[in-house]
């Protein structure tokens, strides 16, 4: 069975369908968050129930990185190298310094302690704009079970300089995966409100990003047939790879599903890495794979 699926012939100038899926680590309970750093070639990413970050590389294969890691989930880097992640553990959003120290960026709204901050994207200007459900506090299995604080489950923008957070989305019912496209003027965020009803949202809504600060116009983007859409990256071009339960969907910007690249478990995330940035690293349930593009990862202009 071919591991891409093709759609529309657009989708052979993002992945030749002949490319095939290789799978090179496995271990984990549930894998998420995956995070390139090109400066050693080796990617970061989470196993949340077993609470440690992993650390894959060619020449080292899969090893522990951090243990215990605070149950984090989705990590991003900011504009100066830093690792940043969402803590389930912790409700917070984490940095962790040059020098190994981890700091606390934001674990508070209006007083009151965040759910359980879920995916994070750092904006050309510095600023933090993550994702808030409740999955790290509802129970013991991917953080501490606990009562929500929160009247709901929001999308925020921090000013690390200014210490301020605010809301910018505050209709979803479950806020999971978030990136802008290259030119930062569209924010997209997934709903998985499906996990929680049966009839709930399972889809990516866009949303025009007004003076870089706030969300207007807000509309779905697209809807998962598979099980629903978590973690998601954009290439250079503005097309979308998403997880769903059958793999990777990728959409092209206009929002027409280009095709599938198949993956033999349930999809949580994935990151453009290698290189020359054309490696997708997918995150997979029990294991981390890897897929060659003829396209690259987005690079937001500055």
């Amino acid at each position: 069975m071919a591991d891409v699926i093709v759609e529309s012939p657009r989708l052979e100038a993002l992945v030749r369908p002949d490319s095939r899926v290789e799978r090179l680590a496995t271990g984990t309970i549930w894998a998420e968050g995956p995070v390139y750093f090109h400066e050693g070639d080796y990617l970061l990413w989470s196993d949340i129930p077993n609470d440690r970050m992993l650390r894959w590389s060619a020449r080292e294969g899969m090893t522990v990185f951090r243990q215990p890691a605070a149950y984090t989930n989705g990590h991003t880097r900011d504009n100066q190298g830093r690792l940043v992640s969402c803590s389930h553990g912790a409700r917070a959003v984490l940095r962790t310094e040059p020098d190994g120290r981890i700091v606390t960026l934001v674990d508070r709204y209006q007083g009151k302690r965040l759910n359980s901050p879920n995916d994070v994207v750092v904006k050309s200007d510095d600023t933090i704009w993550f994702t808030d459900p409740f999955y790290g506090i509802k129970s013991n299995r991917e953080g501490h079970q606990a009562p929500r604080e929160q009247a709901g489950q929001y999308v925020y923008r921090f000013d690390p300089a200014a210490g301020e957070l605010t809301v910018v989305a505050d209709d979803f019912e479950m806020p999971n995966g978030i990136a802008f496209s290259p030119d930062e003027r569209l924010l997209y965020v997934a709903d998985t409100g499906a996990s929680e009803r049966p009839d709930g949202p399972r889809h990516i809504r866009a949303f025009e990003v007004v003076d870089g600060r706030r969300l207007a116009n807000g509309r779905v983007f697209a809807v998962c047939d598979a099980g629903f859409f978590d973690g998601f990256r954009l290439d250079v071009h503005g097309h979308l790879f998403t997880s769903a339960f059958d793999g990777i969907h990728v959409y092209a910007p206009d929002g027409e599903r280009l095709g599938k690249i198949r993956i033999p478990e349930k999809v949580a995330n994935c990151e453009f890495g290698g290189p020359e940035g054309n490696r997708l690293f997918i995150t997979a349930s029990s294991s981390l794979y890897a897929i060659q593009l003829t396209t690259t990862g987005a690079k937001a202009k500055r």
